[in-house]
């Protein structure tokens, strides 16, 4: 079993950037995808991006460009890079471990406790 902890959250202007980091302890995460989600108020959590150790990458249509995944593997820790902010990319965002990609967040097992990102107008 894999833990996950979130953490660079916070808030930022828009136009800004935020990196994300997503520890992992208990397991590998090289034995994992790992994906990344974010939930706003009132509305179902949506994919962001996903990352496997084959170093494939994924990302929602909308955000591919602004949005990159790495990884630090001596760290056991995968990253969200987040550039040209807006104030709708304000959320929680989640990181997941899953067996499989999958752009759905019932694809994914093991989930950290989130962060909180906002983008200020």
């Amino acid at each position: 079993q894999v833990q996950l902890v979130e953490s660079g959250g916070g808030l930022v202007q828009a136009g800004g950037s935020l990196r994300l980091s997503c520890a992992a302890s208990g397991r590998t995460l090289s034995s994992y995808v790992v994906g990344w989600f974010r939930q706003a108020p009132g509305k179902e959590r949506e994919f962001v991006a996903a990352w496997s150790w084959s170093n494939d990458a994924y990302y929602a249509a909308s955000l591919k460009g602004r949005f990159t995944t790495s990884t630090d593997n001596a760290k056991n820790t995968v990253y969200l890079q987040m550039n040209s902010l807006k104030p709708e990319d304000t959320g929680v965002y989640y990181c997941a471990a899953g067996e499989n990609y999958s752009g759905r967040y019932e694809g994914y097992d093991y989930w950290g406790q989130g962060t909180q990102v906002t983008v200020s107008s």
